[in-house]
């Protein structure tokens, strides 16, 4: 049984944030918590402490050991976007939207080296 975690509107886009997690799909968490740690952008903190929340809901909640986790499904998706204005010349009005995003991280418990060997 897979453990996960969500972060609902977070206020950077959907594209922004798959670049980074790319980086630690299917990889085993320790592996991509030291990834994540030394990855410069304001993206890998967040899906930093969305992973530390879906290994702890996988220890508390479904007994696994923390050692044995590696994450099986990480997915960014779009979320709603604001709508904003900023001022143009002649008076006008120039639109723009401020796009958010919805990350879940899933992970789940392999088989050790040496339970199989």
């Amino acid at each position: 049984m897979a453990a996960h975690a969500r972060a609902k509107s977070v206020g950077i886009s959907a594209k922004k944030m798959r670049l980074v997690c790319d980086l630690v799909r299917g990889k085993n968490v320790e592996t991509a918590v030291n990834t994540l740690r030394f990855t410069i952008s304001p993206s890998a903190t967040i899906i930093l402490k969305t992973l530390n929340s879906a290994v702890a809901n996988a220890e508390v909640n479904e007994f696994m050991s923390r050692d044995n986790l590696k994450i099986t499904k990480i997915t960014a998706d779009q979320g709603p976007r604001m709508r904003r204005f900023r001022p143009k010349s002649r008076g006008r009005a120039g639109a723009f939207n401020r796009p958010s995003c919805h990350l879940m991280v899933e992970v789940d418990e392999v088989a050790s080296n040496a339970a199989t060997g």
